[in-house]
């Protein structure tokens, strides 16, 4: 095991930069923002953490790649930013994106995302992939897949049992295709993925500041150790790219967590994917990332 540990004033200049105009503009941040923020070079924190990587296999080690500080993220030439004209991200079913982007993305969309159940293999001499992305079209299409709990199983009722081959333009595949039980370890997997490839159409690039949802991941433990929250480095850049208010978007997950339903139908096996009802929405694996949430909000609100 070996601990990546940066000195304060590596992290320090990470999130606040040395050029006076970024340094101005984090110092008009509001006091609490600052103040959760600057927890990214507290050695004490409890907050943020430094990246742990657990073998050799880890996204770090076995992908070397320059880390990106806040002042080469706001200054990335190729970085996309929301416009007031283009400020939705879309979710579609894979059965419906494939045929949807074929035509256009809708006009106000930032991004478009597509996801299924079903393992995606880009080409016959690959190993599967959980998605593949274009950032400079704002399209991605992922798999959620090897997330359920019974993908490894020997009755997963997943299984193609006959090849066959099909044309580009068949989408008969992702017809009547198999949906596990979402269970809360599903969802938050899910979650982490999204919420991770979103943020690098939004420019952000793999985090190796502290543990964050922006980190690398090489493989399904590794993503599972990976938190769902975004270090104050990422955080920023997000909060650059977007807008928002850090209170106001944490008091937003927790209401979120809260929240009894989802507007997802068809969230388990026995549910026709017509049902339109609301479903409980899993959220026992989001117990310690609610009660993390709550600190920072401590933290903000001093």
């Amino acid at each position: 095991m070996q601990i990546i540990r940066h000195s304060e004033q590596t992290l320090k200049t990470a999130l606040i930069s040395k050029n006076p105009v970024l340094v101005s503009q984090y110092e008009k941040l509001d006091a609490g923002e600052q103040r959760l923020m600057n927890e990214a070079f507290q050695p004490a924190s409890d907050l943020f953490g430094p990246i742990t990587l657990h073998s050799p296999s880890d996204w770090i080690t076995s992908h070397p790649e320059a880390p990106q500080d806040f002042e080469q993220f706001f200054s990335d030439p190729y970085r996309k930013t929301p416009s007031p004209n283009k400020r939705s991200i879309y979710i579609q079913s894979i059965g419906d994106i494939l045929k949807f982007l074929k035509k256009k993305k809708p006009e106000d969309a930032f991004c478009v995302v597509g996801i299924t159940m079903i393992d995606l293999y880009p080409r016959d001499s690959w190993n599967f992939v959980f998605g593949q992305a274009s950032l400079t079209d704002g399209v991605g299409i992922f798999s959620f897949a090897r997330y359920g709990s019974d993908f490894y199983s020997m009755h997963y009722k997943g299984k193609v049992k006959k090849l066959k081959k099909t044309s580009s333009s068949d989408y008969s595949i992702f017809d009547n295709y198999y949906i596990p039980e979402i269970t809360s370890v599903l969802l938050l997997r899910s979650c982490k993925t999204l919420t991770h490839e979103i943020g690098h159409i939004f420019g952000l690039r793999h985090c190796q500041w502290l543990a964050c949802l922006m980190q690398g991941s090489n493989h399904l433990e590794e993503a599972d150790r990976r938190p769902l929250n975004l270090c104050p480095i990422c955080l920023r850049k997000l909060q650059c790219a977007i807008g928002f208010s850090t209170v106001e978007r944490y008091k937003a997950l927790v209401r979120w967590i809260d929240d009894e339903s989802s507007d997802t139908p068809g969230a388990t096996p026995e549910h026709s994917r017509e049902d339109n009802g609301n479903l409980p929405k899993p959220v026992e694996a989001f117990k310690e990332w609610k009660e993390w949430i709550i600190k920072c909000l401590t933290v903000l609100q001093k």
